[in-house]
């Protein structure tokens, strides 16, 4: 092992061991499901800010997107992350707000699955039922991709055994998730957020400067043809068209089903505090895309003489411009950035999952007379149950970090999203409603990912969102005697204040 391995390492056990003590003290703090699920509700604006953008973005952000600006230029990156940022708006602006005050209203709801019940009086429970199972099943999905993200970084910084570098990710990311549920997650995450906001930031800035500024960098770009920077072109002669467009800012529509997104919504302390949180969360995911997209662009020249070759082994470029930027320890430091974001996402995920399974399943349907301790228990079981599924389809290391996250993407925003917003804005949307556009949102996704070209060469979240807005409004309004205290309890809701 040479010093500068050594070095690195140090800054890597600094770090982790950091986060895993955060875990042991908030273990302290956590005494119920409520606490373990959602912090009791008492989380502030930059803690719920920085969460909800670090968990969503994972190794995605750091890796993913910049791999993809690396290899293939700007038009799908740039696109797709531009439908990410209005995306995160529209659903700050008009989601947060109304999910924390109808999530209380309905009999104070601390899971997804729970409001969607709650909300539709599902007595049968089977609106909860089946979005938990849809619950585990993307995130099982999700999961896979945080955990190939950090076994990445680990092979490409120490060299390590790809196998090996997977079960050290896994164990560290497990280890505090476990331990301190909710409030470690958020406070970890805001920690992990500033770190990654700060790296890929300072990163951007530096090897833009090395490569002689904007200008003579975007010069250089060139060479590469005019394609690689502009993003209405996808290869010479081609042109990349309205469709291919729409279809990349479609990404955005992925947020209003984001469950681990939407809980941090709920947890927020007050709803007077969300407007602070969203323009925390505006800049800071704004800067992010922008230097993300940059790292990836520039990587192309700042590299040099090393080329990658596929767009999978093109998502370390930001591993490898950190190496060559930052002396030892600092790079060290700025490289837990990676393994900050796939942790960030990984335990948000997990933690959903897990409260998707003990809450709306076990106690719903196995034991409903179980203890809060029991349901801790079953939940801190289901955890490590998905994490070992996770890590059976993280095993290839070739795959690529940006085309799972985008499938397990489309998967959430189609089968979740029609069905919070009707859920939240339509007095008529009712339980088969809801349950007709999960599981035809959900078909939807899965056929259309096996098909491919012409239309469906379209983003399948598109038309799974479309599909599943269809179906809900149709088995709603063919309903012949809705229920009328579902009505009175979402009129209730409007009238309250915030």
């Amino acid at each position: 092992m040479n010093s500068n391995n050594l070095i690195t390492i140090v800054a890597f056990v600094l770090y982790l061991g950091s986060m895993i003590g955060i875990g042991i003290y908030t273990y302290r703090k956590t005494n119920s499901t409520s606490d373990y699920f959602l912090g009791g509700r008492s989380v502030g604006p930059w803690f719920t800010a920085l969460s909800a953008e670090a968990s969503d973005m994972s190794g995605w952000l750091l890796m993913g997107l910049p791999g993809v600006a690396y290899f293939t230029g700007l038009k799908e990156a740039f696109w797709t992350a531009a439908g990410l940022i209005i995306g995160t708006y529209l659903n700050w602006f008009f989601v947060a707000k109304r999910i924390r005050k109808y999530s209380i209203h309905a009999k104070d709801s601390i899971t997804i699955p729970e409001f969607l019940a709650n909300r539709f009086h599902d007595n049968s429970n089977i609106l909860k039922t089946i979005s938990s199972m849809l619950i585990i099943v993307f995130f099982v999905v999700y999961t896979a991709s945080g955990f190939l993200a950090s076994a990445k970084l680990f092979t490409a910084v120490f060299g390590l055994n790809y196998y090996i570098a997977l079960l050290l990710g896994v164990v560290v990311i497990l280890g505090y998730t476990l331990l301190g549920g909710y409030l470690a997650v958020v406070t970890t995450d805001f920690f992990q957020g500033s770190l990654m906001f700060i790296a890929l930031s300072l990163t951007a800035i530096i090897a833009t400067i090395k490569c002689g500024g904007p200008g003579e960098a975007i010069s250089k770009l060139g060479s590469f043809g005019q394609q690689f920077l502009n993003p209405f072109t996808s290869a010479p002669g081609t042109k990349y068209g309205a469709i291919d467009i729409i279809s990349a800012l479609s990404w955005g529509l992925g947020y209003f089903g984001m469950p681990h997104i939407l809980v941090r919504f709920m947890s927020i302390r007050s709803n007077e505090e969300v407007k602070t949180s969203r323009r925390i969360a505006m800049v800071w995911v704004t800067i992010a895309m922008a230097a993300a997209l940059i790292v990836g662009v520039i990587g192309k020249i700042f590299l040099l003489p090393m080329v990658y070759e596929s767009q999978s082994a093109a998502e370390a470029v930001f591993i490898a411009s950190m190496q060559n930027i930052f002396p030892t320890f600092i790079a060290g430091i700025f490289l837990c950035a990676i393994l900050a974001a796939s942790m960030s996402t990984s335990d948000s995920q997990l933690l959903v999952a897990a409260s998707a399974f003990s809450k709306d399943v076990y106690k719903a349907f196995i034991r409903k007379d179980a203890s809060d301790k029991e349901t801790l228990m079953v939940s801190r079981i289901t955890v490590l149950v998905i994490a070992i599924i996770a890590i059976f389809l993280a095993m290839d290391p070739t795959s690529s970090i940006f085309d799972i996250v985008s499938y397990a993407w489309a998967g959430f925003g189609a089968t979740f999203g029609p069905v919070v917003i009707a859920s939240l804005f339509w007095r008529r949307s009712s339980k088969n409603g809801a349950i007709a556009a999960m599981v035809g949102g959900f078909i939807t996704v899965v056929l259309w990912k096996q098909l491919s070209g012409g239309i469906f060469d379209i983003y399948e979240l598109l038309p799974g969102f479309i599909i599943a807005s269809i179906l809900m409004i149709v088995f709603s309004l063919l309903e012949k005697n809705p229920d009328k205290e579902v009505f009175a309890e979402f009129d209730r809701f409007q009238a309250l204040e915030d």
